[in-house]
């Protein structure tokens, strides 16, 4: 038999800790829709790999967006708004 090399996980690291000058803030919905699925749902730290003192402000962030309505809550409210917008 032969001998499988194991598969070994890539280190997750933070990218707020990482880069210090990237802005986490509720004005920037491009940086905050890489912690959101396509559904609507905040990505959990061990997915993306954020340390726990930046997920706390990422989901403080993305509920701001999303009550200035710069982000959707879910698909539905994104197809809804494009069909009222393109008529």
């Amino acid at each position: 038999m032969a001998f499988r090399k194991k598969f070994t996980p890539r280190k997750k690291f933070c990218r707020f800790c990482a880069d210090k000058e990237m802005p986490l803030d509720y004005k920037r919905p491009d940086i905050l829709r890489d912690f959101v699925t396509e559904r609507g749902k905040i990505i959990a730290r061990r997915i993306t790999g954020t340390c726990a003192k930046h997920q706390r402000r990422l989901t403080t962030e993305i509920k701001r967006a999303r009550q200035m309505a710069l982000m959707f809550y879910t698909t539905v409210h994104s197809t809804d708004v494009k069909k009222k917008t393109n008529l």
